[in-house]
């Protein structure tokens, strides 16, 4: 199994392939960490989700694209723990 390489959403795990996958910041400009999925006008358009729920959540999402799903949840569970986001405080 291939894992993404290079730079990557800090919440969901998606590459960063153009400029236009980058969510944006309060100020308009596209935020270096966090993707349009997950982040736009400097909020988290999931606020207040679990690390456990977005590993679901992300699982779903990766079996509607063609994924098998113990695939998709082994990717969920390796990666998304690792993310900024996902950091113990």
């Amino acid at each position: 199994m291939e894992f993404p390489q290079g730079p990557m959403c800090q919440s969901c795990g998606m590459p960063f392939r153009r400029a236009e996958d980058h969510g944006t910041n309060k100020d308009g400009r596209r935020s270096t960490e966090y993707c349009f999925h997950c982040f736009q006008h400097g909020t988290f358009l999931d606020e207040g989700i679990t690390l456990q729920e977005k590993i679901e959540k992300n699982v779903r999402f990766g079996v509607r694209m063609g994924m098998p799903e113990e695939t998709a949840r082994h990717m969920c569970e390796t990666i998304l723990p690792k993310l900024k986001r996902w950091q113990k405080k």
